[in-house]
């Protein structure tokens, strides 16, 4: 998250987890008052820093944290020129490194990007790649506007379960896991490579320990379908992609037993291959290990940060100087060779026997005698030896010697963009990422949201389409705003859906009909029609669910929201915008003109269909926005600050737009519950982010169906989410009532000065940005004709 503090950009957490960093703050400070250790008693533990992996890297801020770094360069040189003599050398190295420590603690807290408060940042285009000026090593972050956030992430490898960290990275950005040096080579940490002269040799680098194996073949095809092994390669491989009887696609890994997960098969080529390598050794003692259930080899535990020392090695919590063997178990034999523990370990054999037919002998476990059988049972069904069967898109399993060996996909690692989500489709075993649904959403005094997330305003009183494919021309969508009374105010009426020959009209308090005629809810299309269904939501709402996947929600009121499946995408037009992916070219009228922000009016009116008999009011005079006190405003749309009352979801949804739409709305408000559109605008898009919402309309007020009745500035004041009050008095009546003729003739004198001001607002607006066509009267005929 970037927000800016002071006038800086700068990285920042949200207001939620500000708590959590006082706490660490002030743990700190006590661990910090703590006499340190002097003693040569010391142990080697006081040269290391110790987190728990779990704790996932934040972005840093960049700036501190190199001069942190450098400080603690500093500090080391000036030790080593000046101690000399082992006594005075490991005095020197003791106090440097409780140094070291304190500044490190320092250093956890910057680089987790929660010492650093602020407000978030917002931004306007939405799934748009923001660039920061103001933060030094800005290219360490690549940040995004998403939900109306600057977020930034940093693309650094995972660090979460490497036991030894680098403290000698000459990266600024991302902190590395320690990496080896083999015959004169540095290799990564992760690192893997064969031996030239013997393919079957591999060698694997995890945090300063190499670990040398020898793989193992497997295959289960017959001897006719096996390929000698090409050259540089180490296993022979089976013709076609297939396990168990189930099919592997290029690219993809299968675990080929569930028993022996360390034995994995890949298809390349349209050829299997199936290798077991041992598991690598790791720098953590067992006690600071985890073995995840699907996983082959365990993990540790913590993080901890060595000095490094010249001709030694550190492996599990010990030293040990150069050349020196060391044998971390029974099965492993290791060497330190300048600074990197260089370790031989054996591969186990691949076992037929299932795990209770097996037991330990030394390193590896061996089978036992057993009944050999021709079949096996699963689930009360009987398999002859060799037959194959699934057990659904991720496992099969094979009958062998009356063993069951089931295998299964293993599928990768996938992180999703934020218009993406991730999802299994029916009869696939992987997760893929799917473009979600574009949603285009109007609410209150027509307020808009594109389906690529533009935000614009338009007080428009006629017929305008709405949304449309303007390529196939499969559906379109009208909208209908109604002045109700006011002079620059309007709410949608009625929502049209042409599709295929069949008409359906959405109206206030819920009317639906289709081709004219009014039905009652739920609703089922016929056998051959477009329509799935027509039904009331549990909140109340109408839902229309149509063939196609589109959707369209209605309140009865002024909420509608429209959602399109992804393959509309560069397909629609109208004042939803185009569904392109940019928010930038949304206001782009009928005859491909792209306008700017100043230029809605322009834009939205090339829009508008239906003649002028299907406008609300005889003359569009309200070109500018309407204004007031801000006092009042300021009153009635204070909830959306309040986190409680949107159950925080402030911190995944910028509420700017809804709070703007807000105070536009209550200046020119015929039911005093205008506010509430922006509130239910906003929880919606909240639940629809997955935040779990309060009974929000409980704590602001504002029932469900607002248009059913009206209410005064009395319904709202007593309140505590509201804001003061104070600044008008109420009757008996529940209505403002203002004191003397003085204070009387002030109210008529400003509001003449605000119509003055507000018709020269229009007359400018009206010459700089409508076109002369449509201010003046015009035939039917001139109206541009609909698409359908």
């Amino acid at each position: 998250m970037c927000c800016k503090s002071g006038g800086k950009w700068q990285c920042c957490m949200s207001s939620s987890g500000q708590q959590q960093q006082r706490q660490r703050q002030q743990q700190q400070q006590q661990q910090q008052q703590q006499p340190p250790l002097t003693t040569a008693a010391t142990t080697t533990k006081t040269i290391i820093k110790t987190t728990t992996a779990k704790t996932k890297t934040k972005a840093p801020a960049p700036a501190v944290k190199f001069l942190i770094h450098e400080t603690t360069h500093t500090k080391v040189q000036n030790f080593r020129l000046q101690s000399h003599g082992h006594s005075r050398h490991l005095l020197a190295t003791i106090i440097t490194l409780i140094v070291l420590a304190t500044i490190q603690m320092q250093l956890e807290l910057v680089t987790a990007g929660e010492s650093l408060l602020g407000d978030m940042q917002s931004c306007a285009n939405e799934g748009e790649e923001v660039q920061i000026q103001g933060i030094k090593n800005s290219k360490c972050f690549k940040c995004t506007c998403l939900n109306g956030f600057v977020k930034c992430d940093k693309s650094c490898p995972s660090i979460d379960d490497c036991y030894l960290l680098d403290s000698k990275s000459n990266d600024t950005c991302c902190r590395k896991c320690k990496g080896c040096m083999y015959n004169g080579v540095a290799y990564a940490s992760g690192a893997e490579w064969t031996d030239p002269d013997d393919p079957c040799k591999t060698y694997k680098c995890i945090a300063s320990v190499v670990t040398e194996t020898t793989m193992k073949c497997y295959s289960q095809c017959d001897d006719h379908q096996l390929t000698a092994p090409r050259p540089g390669e180490c296993c022979p491989t089976c013709q076609g992609c297939k396990i168990n009887g189930q099919y592997v696609a290029e690219g993809q890994e299968v675990v080929a037993s569930i028993d022996d997960r360390c034995l994995v098969c890949q298809c390349s080529d349209n050829r299997l291959s199936c290798t077991k390598k041992t598991c690598p050794i790791l720098q953590c003692p067992k006690s600071k290990q985890k073995q995840h259930p699907n996983e082959c080899c365990p993990r540790c535990t913590e993080q901890r940060e060595f000095v490094p020392m010249t001709g030694k090695c550190f492996f599990s919590n010990k030293l040990h100087y150069d050349k020196i063997r060391f044998t971390p178990d029974r099965c492993t034999n290791c060497t330190c060779l300048n600074g990197t523990s260089v370790c031989q370990r054996a591969t186990c054999p691949i076992l037929e026997c299932a795990p209770e037919f097996q037991e330990d002998d030394g390193c590896c476990p061996r089978c036992i005698s057993a009944e050999v059988r021709s079949e096996c049972t699963y689930n009360e069904t009987s398999y002859m030896n060799n037959e194959t069967w699934n057990m659904g898109p991720c496992r099969s399993c094979r009958c062998t010697a009356g063993n069951i060996r089931c295998s299964e996909m293993r599928c990768p690692a996938v992180k999703c963009r934020a218009n993406e989500e991730l999802k299994v489709l029916p009869g696939e075993c992987c997760a893929k990422c799917i473009e979600t649904a574009g949603t285009c959403t109007v609410f209150g005094d027509p307020h808009f949201k594109t389906f690529d997330g533009k935000f614009f305003s338009f007080q428009g009183s006629c017929k305008y389409l709405l949304a449309a494919d303007c390529f196939a021309h499969t559906f379109s969508i009208r909208l209908t705003n109604d002045g109700r009374g006011t002079r620059r105010s309007s709410w949608a009426k009625t929502v049209t859906l042409k599709m295929r020959g069949v008409r359906v009209n959405l109206g206030q308090k819920m009317r639906v009909k289709v081709n004219g005629t009014r039905i009652t809810l739920p609703y089922s299309g016929a056998a051959h029609s477009p329509i799935v269904s027509i039904e009331r939501l549990t909140e109340g709402a109408i839902m229309l669910k149509t063939e196609l996947g589109l959707s369209i929600e209605w309140d009865g009121s002024n909420f509608v929201q429209v959602s399109v499946p992804s393959n509309y995408k560069r397909r629609l037009c109208g004042l939803c915008g185009n569904y392109n992916g940019s928010g930038r070219d949304d206001i782009t009228g009928r005859d491909g003109t792209r306008h700017n922000d100043d230029e809605v009016w322009h834009f939205a009116n090339s829009w508008k269909v239906g003649g002028p008999k299907s406008c609300s009011r005889s003359k569009e005079n309200m070109a500018a926005v309407p204004t007031c006190s801000k006092r009042k405003p300021n009153f009635y749309c204070r909830p959306l600050r309040a986190s409680e009352v949107f159950g925080n979801c402030d911190n995944r949804l910028n509420p700017i737009n809804y709070i703007e739409s807000c105070r536009m709305d209550v200046c020119e408000c015929p039911s005093g519950m205008c506010h509430c559109d922006s509130f239910a605008a906003y929880a919606h898009e909240c639940q629809r982010l997955g935040v779990r919402l309060p009974d929000w309309r409980a704590a602001t007020n504002c029932p469900a169906g607002s248009f059913r009745r009206n209410a005064t500035l009395a319904s709202f004041a007593g309140n505590p989410y509201y804001g003061d009050a104070s600044f008008l008095e109420f009757n008996g009546r529940g209505g403002p009532t203002f004191k003397g003729r003085r204070r009387k003739q002030q109210q008529q004198q400003l509001r003449r000065q605000q119509n003055q001001q507000s018709q020269l607002l229009d007359n400018d607006f009206l010459k700089k940005h409508v076109p002369p066509n449509i201010l003046r009267p015009r035939a039917p005929d001139r109206t541009p004709p609909p698409l359908h």
